[in-house]
């Protein structure tokens, strides 16, 4: 485990007795990319994360100085991209193929009046670590 793992680790059991729910959450992992730290748990403990309004990812927000993103371990990738981006929409995503034989996945974003909650380094970061996916971003126009 790394040093983020266990600080992350101790955090959420720190916050046990306040919040019940999170007696029911599996941590995997976390992951430092820019200033977003990603938090990978079990299938189905997003929402337990989100829970309370967002307290719990607010708490850690603040104890850690980076914004939080709650990620699903071992999810689809169309899930893992819709939490990665959330709260944007996500129009529609592709592979492309190149002609060195690699592979792109072109997430097509709406396009909206506020800046996205994450930035697109830091989302290609986390793809690419995550699920080893190159991410091309784009907006819908």
């Amino acid at each position: 485990m790394s040093e983020t793992d266990l600080e992350i680790a101790r955090l959420l059991l720190s916050l046990e007795d306040e919040y019940p729910p999170l007696h029911d959450v599996y941590f995997h992992k976390a992951m430092e990319a820019g200033d977003i730290l990603a938090v990978l748990v079990g299938r189905g403990d997003v929402a337990r994360m989100l829970s309370y309004g967002g307290k719990i990812t607010k708490i850690l927000s603040q104890k850690t100085g980076k914004r939080i993103r709650i990620l699903e371990h071992n999810s689809d990738e169309r899930k893992f991209l819709e939490d990665l981006f959330a709260p944007s929409s996500i129009i529609t995503i592709n592979r492309i193929w190149l002609p060195d034989g690699t592979t792109e996945t072109r997430v097509i974003l709406k396009k909206e009046q506020k800046r996205p909650q994450i930035s697109s380094k830091a989302a290609k970061e986390i793809a690419k670590r995550i699920h080893d996916i190159t991410l091309r971003i784009e907006f819908a126009r």
